[in-house]
């Protein structure tokens, strides 16, 4: 059992980690599209999408509920959103976005994660100029011809369809993310997504061959995930399975 049980559990305790962090994030993030109107999805669209994005990443009705049930009460929390840049070992780079009540307490412990791993912050700009921020939906449907016709018809800015095995993956302008998710749905009634986001997409991807730049690369994304804070994580490093 030795060797083999202790590789099961560290790999047990990751998995739940990530999942505690996801669930952190969309409590957030469901708070505040709470927060910004009526408590209430049927009533709120921004909640109701936010919501369907929840589900997307397999985020459990209870986690829903508990975020939507915290935003009914009189107690506010003030949450601003904070985006860094940086510059990872060989050619990677970085962009994290967080969601935050104490800007402060943010940066230095994003700080603290790139000196940990000698990496370097930059400004503003310094990395997301060479990244595209697309809306990505992916679900079951083959129809590409339909898709594309339902699409065009409500004036989505589509940058590429991609379908593989039956699955099928929407990438449009992130400004018609939410045209392009109603779109959808209209098309394919009950339609469940694999993937509903909008994320930022680098222009190329890299590879990072040395050794060394591997482990330090992996070492600064587990303690940028580490922080409380830090909702996204996008980078440019193609990483194998």
């Amino acid at each position: 059992m030795g060797r083999a049980h202790q590789v099961r559990a560290a790999s047990i305790a990751k998995t739940a980690a990530m999942k505690s962090k996801i669930y952190s994030r969309f409590g957030k993030e469901l708070y505040v599209a709470a927060k910004s109107g009526v408590p209430d999805p049927e009533m709120n669209l921004t909640l109701k999408r936010k919501i369907a994005e929840a589900k997307a990443n397999q985020v459990p009705a209870a986690v829903i509920d508990r975020a939507i049930e915290k935003a009914k009460g009189t107690t506010v929390e003030n949450y601003t959103v904070n985006r860094y840049e940086g510059f990872g070992p060989g050619a990677s780079t970085l962009i994290i976005d967080c969601l935050t009540d104490n800007v402060n307490r943010t940066i230095t412990e994003i700080k603290t994660c790139f000196n940990k791993a000698k990496a370097k912050l930059g400004v503003l700009g310094s990395v997301s100029f060479n990244y595209n921020e697309l809306g990505i939906l992916s679900f079951t449907y083959d129809d590409e011809e339909k898709m594309l016709e339902a699409l065009i018809e409500a004036d989505v800015e589509l940058e590429d369809i991609e379908l593989e095995d039956g699955i099928m993956t929407v990438y449009v302008n992130s400004s018609d993310f939410h045209k392009a998710q109603d779109a959808i749905e209209e098309l394919i009634k009950d339609v469940s997504f694999d993937v509903c986001k909008i994320a930022m997409l680098p222009n190329e991807y890299i590879q990072l061959t040395d050794e060394e730049e591997i482990e330090t690369f992996n070492r600064l994304i587990d303690m940028l995930n580490d922080v409380e804070d830090v909702q996204h994580i996008y980078h440019n490093v193609e990483i194998d399975e």
